[in-house]
C-alpha cells in the first residue's frame, strides 16, 4: 500500500494456479483494505481446484490439503460460516470458499484442467495402469472410457459453480481445453487462435465483465472435444 497501491482507484487481485486458489481465498481481506469507494475485483486463474477422488477411489488431494491447511494454519484465514459446519480442510478448497466471497470475482478454469487431471485424478500414488499413463499426458490419447471419467470431472465442477449464477457481479469461462493457466499467454490470453466461447476468446470476456460492459458474463463450454479452438494451444 505504501508503495502507491493506496491511491488506487480501480484494482484487479489475480493469480494463476496456487496463486489463483491465494486469489480465492484472500480476495475479501484483500478488498478490505480499500476504501469503499475504490473498485476492488478478483481473478483467479486455474485456481478452482476440486475435492475428488483420484483413479484409485483415494482421496488423494484432499489428504494433500489437509496438510498443508495443518502446517500453515490456514483455518484463521477460512470463512467462519463454514468452519461452523465443516471441516478446516473441506472449507479450503474453493468450491466452499465461493459461496461467502462478496468480492465481485471472475473464474478461469478449463473443466479438463491439465494439472487436476496429472496430479488429482491421476496421481503417481494412484499407480494408474499404463493406458491413463499415456491419456494423462494427452487428452487426445485418451479412450472412450477414459473420456468419460473427465467428463465426470468436468460436471463436478460446472456443479460446484452453479453457485455463482445468482451473483450478478461474478463472471466465469470455463472452457473444455487440455491445459492450465491461461493468462500467461497470448496465445491462450488474446490471440487470433485463442479459445473461444460464444466467439469471444478470454480477454474479451475477461473484460467485458470487469469494465462492466455486459451483465452475467457467464461462458460454459461444452464437453470435449466439441470446442475446435482448443487445438492451438500448446502441450500442457
Amino acid at each position: 500500500m505504501e508503495k502507491g497501491l493506496a491511491n488506487a482507484t480501480q484494482v484487479l487481485f489475480t493469480g494463476c494456479s496456487a496463486g489463483g486458489l491465494a486469489t480465492i481465498l484472500h480476495c475479501d481481506d484483500f478488498s478490505a483494505r480499500f476504501p469503499q469507494q475504490v473498485s476492488v475485483k478478483c481473478f483467479a486463474d486455474a485456481g478452482f481446484f476440486l475435492d475428488v477422488k483420484d483413479i484409485s477411489g483415494e482421496r488423494s488431494f484432499w489428504s494433500f490439503y489437509n496438510r498443508v491447511v495443518q502446517l500453515q494454519n490456514v483455518r484463521q484465514v477460512l470463512h467462519k460460516d463454514c468452519l461452523a459446519n465443516k471441516d478446516p480442510t473441506e472449507c479450503f478448497f474453493p468450491t466452499e470458499l465461493i459461496k461467502s466471497i462478496r468480492t465481485p470475482m471472475f473464474i478461469l478454469n478449463s473443466a479438463y484442467d491439465s494439472w487436476q487431471i496429472q496430479n488429482v485424478l491421476l496421481p503417481t500414488s494412484s499407480s494408474p495402469e499404463k493406458s491413463w499413463l499415456s491419456c494423462k499426458d494427452n487428452i487426445g490419447n485418451c479412450n472412450s472410457t477414459q473420456i468419460k471419467v473427465l467428463d465426470e470431472i468436468r460436471n463436478t465442477m460446472i456443479n460446484d459453480l452453479k453457485v455463482i449464477n445468482d451473483k450478478a457481479d461474478w463472471g466465469m469461462f470455463i472452457d473444455s481445453c487440455f491445459t492450465h493457466c491461461q493468462t500467461l499467454f497470448r496465445i491462450s490470453w488474446s490471440s487470433p487462435t485463442s479459445p473461444r466461447l460464444g466467439n469471444k476468446n478470454i480477454a474479451k470476456v475477461v473484460g467485458d465483465w470487469y469494465f462492466g460492459r455486459s451483465q452475467g458474463v457467464k461462458e460454459i463450454d461444452c464437453e470435449y472435444p466439441c470446442n475446435p479452438t482448443c487445438n492451438s494451444l500448446p502441450p500442457p
